[in-house]
């Protein structure tokens, strides 16, 4: 079974282009790391304030640690 992902960017945040943008980026950077995902999941990404400014480098290092954190990363790729 494939992971399931959700993104939400509350209207609050930042204009429409500022969240869209936020979103494709957070989109982006599960495709490139799909892979080391264990199967079987649906993810949900909860973007705060910190995340409309922030680098993609720092937007990847944080969902990564996340995700090793919530125990989502396989086994060969911790």
């Amino acid at each position: 079974r494939q992971n399931r992902i959700g993104l939400t960017v509350s209207a609050k945040l930042a204009h429409a282009v500022q969240r869209n943008r936020l979103r494709r980026q957070l989109r982006e950077i599960y495709r490139l790391h799909e892979g080391q995902f264990a199967r079987g999941y649906d993810i949900v990404v909860v973007a705060r304030s910190a995340a409309v400014d922030a680098d993609f480098a720092v937007l990847e290092r944080a969902y990564l640690n996340l995700a090793k954190k919530a125990g989502i990363l396989s086994e060969a790729d911790r």
